[in-house]
């Protein structure tokens, strides 16, 4: 504990003082540290106690810079305090330190020089990869990042069309399929509740919606409005609703929009969900389950996601597999729709 006591205040212990306390070579303590690397049990029994004597940490940083691989991947998201990215943070941090990986997470929501300042020194750390969240992270970020020669893996983000590899939701045929369910439970006046955020994914998913609607002869609202909060889908609702001719089956882009919307449905217009208007969401957030919603959605495959992300990470994905790959969201049916 005297030991102990002598250093604090160091900022760290160096491996020579290791080495000094074990009496050992310098190099004795590196391989100690060093995976597969040829070293005594006597010897390593006095590095590794002599280490935790005066509290040794290796500096897996510098060894990153020497043989060019740091450990570290960037994860870059805005709304980090959503449901979906929230669960999407979560399971991706876990996979990544399940093969060694270090997640260090940049929030966009801050001043935008800031931001820039943080993706600069993800770049200094020799991050092996940045991994940019579905949302609103400007693209000057990800150019920075590519700019720079580094790995970067979009998630459910297509606007680029040559170097990062790209993770998508099949969005598209999601939202088709939410327009079927309507068309199964007999309705016939359509709207669409998005967010004035216009990321990729969203605008995807209200574009397919629509598309599906007119090809089978049906107009559709549309109501695009505030952030992605579960307060816009309660303001849209009295939008939609308040109107002469109210909308029989919302589709909202999110299930935070969704739960907002079915509230205000309920409480303020008092609509019985789903005998005289049916929601479908998106996404599967917990909240969606909750009994006061069983709201019918689709589900994001956040753990195949996380698997093909770590998979490019690491260089396991072949061919075109290596550069993008389009995952399905499942339908969860639940009861904001009516049976089919």
């Amino acid at each position: 504990m005297a030991s102990r006591s002598r250093n604090q205040g160091k900022s760290f212990t160096s491996a020579r003082e290791v080495a000094e306390r074990a009496g050992v070579s310098r190099s004795a303590v590196s391989r100690t540290f060093t995976d597969g690397a040829s070293v005594s049990a006597a010897t390593r029994h006095k590095v590794l106690t002599a280490a935790e004597e005066l509290g040794y940490h290796v500096n897996h940083l510098a060894r990153g810079l020497i043989r060019e691989s740091s450990g570290i991947v960037c994860l870059i998201v805005a709304d980090a305090n959503t449901p979906n990215h929230a669960k999407m943070l979560e399971t991706l941090t876990r996979h990544l330190q399940a093969v060694n990986k270090v997640a260090m997470v940049i929030n966009t929501a801050g001043d935008h020089e800031r931001v820039e300042r943080a993706v600069r020194q993800t770049l200094h750390y020799r991050a092996d990869a940045t991994v940019v969240l579905s949302g609103t992270p400007p693209a000057s970020l990800i150019d920075t990042c590519i700019n720079n020669g580094q790995r970067v893996i979009l998630i459910n983000r297509d606007e680029y069309k040559k170097g990062p590899a790209i993770v998508m939701v099949d969005n598209q045929r999601a939202a088709r399929e939410a327009f079927l369910m309507f068309r199964r439970a007999g309705c016939e006046k359509f709207a669409v509740v998005s967010s004035s955020a216009g990321t990729p994914s969203l605008t995807g998913r209200e574009t397919a919606f629509v598309a599906a609607a007119k090809e089978a002869g049906f107009d559709v609202s549309v109501v695009r409005h505030g952030p992605t909060a579960y307060v816009s889908g309660s303001e849209a609702a009295h939008m939609l609703l308040s109107r002469a001719e109210r909308p029989t089956a919302v589709f909202c882009v999110t299930d935070l929009l969704a739960l907002g919307f079915m509230d205000a449905a309920r409480h303020t217009f008092a609509l019985d969900i789903p005998n005289e208007l049916c929601v479908v969401g998106f996404d599967d957030i917990p909240e969606a389950g909750w009994d006061s919603y069983r709201l019918t959605t689709f589900r994001q495959p956040v753990e195949e996601i996380a698997e093909w992300v770590v998979g490019a990470i690491d260089g396991k994905q072949q061919g075109a597999a290596a550069q993008s790959t389009v995952l399905s969201a499942e339908p969860v049916w639940r009861q904001s729709v009516r049976p089919r």
